[in-house]
């Protein structure tokens, strides 16, 4: 599902903007190696305090999954500021109907977790895609200038979703080479990238019923503290020989259902079995902990 956060909604969804700047250090600088500025976990540049728009994904969970930026680029933008190089000494374009992109990343290792397949990041991509889309042409945005590499230019060109044109020439930027390309934002690409990928339903969710999966989340998170699940840590660090340590294979497994819980029912499932644990004194220290 994909939800739009901007400077309208974005004091309800502070939650979802830290996940997704957690997200962005995780893949352009953990994994892909960029010259990006890391602060407490959290990747964050001068453009993300303009109020840009974020196009976000979320799985079922709630978690962030996939993001990108749109900027418009009639202020300061990456290309005009940072990347100017790119464009071989001419101007950048600037127009209220030309936003700029960036920021693009889909976290792979969530959506591969559990078994699922590179399918279900090709589903991502395009459901962001779609969504960025489908988002600018209801703006009134009529074209999209992105900065992307080698990698991104081939990915758009496997889902039908080719650039139909590049600004300047190819530099390397750093560890990677980028390129500015064009997108526009008709309903024919936006059809090409959906009869691509499958995707045939609304991608959008509505804020509250997004607001309320979120809170539904936290609620359960609340819940797992509240209910004891802090032992698995504390229970390592105590020393009363008078109290058996919890045998490793019980903590493993507890922990794997929660984290690993597919959907709220199943986790609140998971939480149930800690509870009953904690409450027929399997483990005296558990109970102690919690009563």
């Amino acid at each position: 599902m994909i939800i739009v956060i901007d400077a309208l909604n974005k004091d309800r969804f502070g939650d979802l903007l830290d996940e997704m700047f957690q997200l962005r250090a995780r893949v352009f600088g953990d994994r892909l190696g960029w010259e990006v500025e890391i602060v407490n976990g959290r990747e964050i540049d001068q453009f993300d305090r303009l109020d840009p728009a974020y196009v976000i994904g979320l799985d079922n969970e709630g978690h962030v999954v996939s993001c990108v930026r749109a900027l418009q680029t009639t202020g300061p933008h990456m290309l005009s500021d940072v990347f100017q190089v790119l464009l071989d000494g001419e101007p950048p374009l600037r127009s209220a109907t030309l936003w700029e992109s960036t920021r693009f990343c889909v976290d792979t290792q969530r959506l591969c977790r559990d078994g699922n397949t590179m399918k279900a990041v090709s589903l991502a991509t395009c459901e962001l895609m779609i969504g960025s889309l489908e988002y600018a042409r209801r703006s009134g945005i009529s074209d999209i200038i992105t900065v992307i590499d080698p990698v991104v230019n081939r990915v758009l060109k496997r889902s039908d979703n080719a650039p139909y044109d590049y600004v300047g020439s190819t530099k390397q930027m750093g560890k990677v080479p980028a390129m500015a390309a064009l997108l526009d934002c008709t309903e024919e690409r936006i059809n090409r990238v959906r009869a691509f990928a499958g995707i045939d339903h609304d991608v959008f969710a509505s804020d509250e019923s997004v607001r309320a999966l979120l809170d539904a989340r936290n609620a359960a998170m609340d819940t797992v503290t509240a209910g004891g699940v802090e032992w698995m840590a504390i229970l390592s660090e105590m020393e009363e020989p008078e109290l058996p340590v919890l045998p490793e294979d019980i903590q493993d497994y507890c922990r794997a259902q929660i984290e690993n819980a597919p959907n709220e029912a199943e986790r609140a499932a998971a939480l149930r079995l800690v509870e009953v644990l904690v409450r027929q004194r399997i483990h005296p220290a558990m109970h102690q902990l919690v009563s």
